[in-house]
């Protein structure tokens, strides 16, 4: 898997377009959902810039969007698609957002701790349209191009387990017979 294999903003917004009627849920775990009174708290745009361990510049642009579970449950103010749309328009208005951007929903509450995640398939169940979540995940982008890191030219040294260093075996040399040194004797 490797970033373009991702939901980029503008199909993002599109699954919204689709479904403006029904209720945006987010399923972070198995089985496990955002509560519906969950709140859009900001949506964030982010251009990386990095260099990998062979050396190559990467860029790619990430567009956030940040989600908050209120203490007090509101079933009267479950988000829906097309007020999350509404949201979306409000920060285009003063954030123009790259439309290839990698889309990460931003999530955590309690009993989960903080991540951002990928939106994966959406799915729509009676009145409700659930995004499933992937977690994030770290890759070495060298070894997915078949490359090398730095000047190595075999591709998985730096990014591979570090080979086992061999055990050295400690030998008394004071059980040899008359051919070894002795302190003073010149020979060491």
């Amino acid at each position: 898997m490797n970033r373009t294999d991702f939901m980029n903003w503008q199909n993002f917004k599109n699954e919204l377009l689709q479904h403006p009627q029904l209720h945006l849920q987010f399923q972070y775990a198995q089985a496990k959902l955002v509560d519906a009174s969950y709140h859009i708290t900001e949506i964030k745009q982010a251009p990386i810039v990095s260099v990998d361990c062979g050396g190559v510049m990467n860029s790619w642009t990430e567009v956030i969007v940040q989600l908050w579970e209120p203490e007090q449950r509101d079933s009267e103010r479950e988000m829906k698609a097309s007020k999350a749309l509404s949201i979306i328009g409000v920060v285009e208005k003063v954030l123009p957002i790259n439309p290839l951007a990698m889309v990460k929903i931003e999530f955590g509450n309690s009993q989960f701790d903080t991540r951002q995640m990928y939106p994966g398939q959406f799915l729509v169940s009676g009145d409700n349209l659930v995004v499933n979540l992937s977690p994030d995940f770290v890759q070495c982008k060298a070894i997915e191009r078949g490359g090398s890191c730095g000047t190595n030219e075999k591709g998985e040294e730096c990014c591979a387990p570090a080979p086992e260093k061999q055990k050295v075996q400690l030998v008394e040399l004071t059980n040899f017979s008359a051919n070894s040194c002795t302190p003073g004797s010149g020979c060491c």
